[in-house]
């Protein structure tokens, strides 16, 4: 057999995943066999396993993928004029505007984390990875003066990823909630977060002459 070009077999790879998400998110991920990642995908399973060995080598894709995709967003918005407006605009991409069986799929490989094992590590892994653009993404803006928050860097990215659980986890189980009305809810929280009106920027440099 001929071997493939490396586009097409990055294609494949992409589709597969793209096939075990909505199996994952559907079936759940032990009722999940390789099997019917397989059929989703329609290819046959030894063309699977050519690619991924195991279901946790599906989630590891998977999580990979997402974090990637959201470390090259946050580097965009970075450089955006808004960075409130940048974040809002973001968070409605991944709670409105994507299927809601992503989000299913987030809670589904949340559940399967907190049983420990190669999810939970590959969880965790993404989880803090992601914590860390986060992080330095709001780090930065504070250096530059573009933001005056009243809490630190790593707070202000941990309560952003609490108000993202909370949207995930209302669409994922509630078919009625409505997503959109809330975001702009939500908006307003994050850029009070990013705005903390009482504390003056002299205190902000102080702050951050200590943490350097």
């Amino acid at each position: 057999m001929p071997k493939l070009k490396p586009d097409t077999q990055f294609a494949r790879q992409q589709h597969i995943l793209d096939a075990a998400e909505l199996a994952f998110a559907a079936g759940g991920f032990h009722r999940t066999t390789m099997q019917d990642v397989a059929r989703q995908a329609g290819v046959s399973l030894g063309a699977l396993y050519v690619y991924f060995a195991s279901k946790e080598d599906l989630i590891a894709g998977i999580t990979e993928r997402d974090r990637a995709k959201l470390t090259e967003q946050l580097a965009a918005i970075g450089q955006a004029p808004d960075l409130a407006a940048a974040l809002a605009k973001l968070g409605e991409h991944y709670t409105v505007e994507e299927p809601r069986y992503k989000q299913q799929l987030v809670i589904e490989i949340g559940c399967e984390a907190m049983r420990g094992g190669s999810v939970g590590s590959i969880y965790r892994a993404c989880d803090e990875a992601i914590m860390g653009d986060f992080e330095r993404l709001f780090q930065r803006a504070i250096e530059d003066r573009r933001i005056n928050p009243r809490y630190d860097a790593a707070t202000i990215a941990r309560a952003i990823a609490v108000l993202g659980d909370g949207l995930f986890w209302r669409r994922a189980v509630d078919p009625t909630f409505d997503t959109k009305a809330m975001v702009p809810v939500i908006a307003t929280l994050v850029a009070a977060l990013l705005d903390g009106a009482d504390r003056p920027h002299s205190a902000l440099a102080e702050d951050t002459k200590h943490e350097v």
